[in-house]
């Protein structure tokens, strides 16, 4: 489930903005001040932060530079939030490295509509219907693999590597990039971790033939490619 962070001092705006993202199927984390959303990004990285401009203490434009200066948070989507409403305003959130910006009073159709439209934005890969490499296709949308027509049973962790590995097709990849790229670096797991999942890939692929599609790379780790 697509996770969003909603940073905002005011419980009454809070309650709104979860009321409408989790009518439309988004899961919620909430902070009102910076020091508290930082202590939830220390444990959990969310898919986009919805970031009010004045907060108490440090001002939503500061932790949004912090937030975008950080190589565990900057590729996270941010959305400026304020009654700040002027072009001047618009621009200054923008310039932070915010993703867009949302004038109070705001429509919640249109926050959940603009959160939308910045996630797709973000994952691009993610929205396209079908990757298919070597006669194995992956169904985005269907969350499926098929070879042929055939189902394959992949578990989520192998299901997830796989989607790196067919949307960065001939490119090696050493452990540590994988486990940041698929695990997260919120996440604290052993190099090796990587290898037990490529073998229970590799198993899941075998029937079809389709585990010679991923490579080991000596010295580097591990690629996925129909070439030779």
């Amino acid at each position: 489930m697509t996770t969003i962070l909603v940073i905002d001092d005011e419980p009454d705006i809070r309650e709104v903005m979860r009321f409408a993202l989790e009518s439309s199927d988004f899961r919620v984390m909430e902070a009102g001040h910076a020091d508290e959303a930082r202590k939830l990004l220390g444990s959990e990285n969310p898919d986009l932060i919805l970031l009010d401009w004045m907060l108490p203490g440090r001002s939503g434009l500061e932790l949004a530079q912090q937030l975008k200066q950080s190589p565990k948070t900057k590729s996270i989507p941010v959305i400026m939030v304020s009654a700040r409403g002027e072009e001047e305003d618009r621009v200054k959130g923008l310039d932070t490295g915010a993703d867009d910006y949302i004038a109070k009073p705001f429509s919640p159709r249109e926050m959940v509509a603009r959160v939308k439209a910045v996630l797709r934005r973000a994952k691009p890969d993610e929205a396209s219907d079908e990757i298919e490499i070597g006669g194995l296709v992956m169904d985005n949308l269907g969350h499926r693999v098929t070879a042929g027509g055939r189902p394959i049973e992949i578990a989520p962790t192998e299901y997830r590597l796989l989607h790196f590995f067919m949307t960065h097709a001939d490119r090696a990849f050493s452990r540590s990039q994988l486990l940041d790229q698929v695990w997260g670096d919120q996440v604290y797991v052993e190099e090796r971790t990587v290898d037990v999942h490529v073998r229970r890939l590799r198993k899941a692929l075998e029937p079809t033939g389709h585990d010679r599609l991923l490579q080991t790379v000596r010295g580097v780790g591990y690629r996925f490619s129909d070439k030779i």
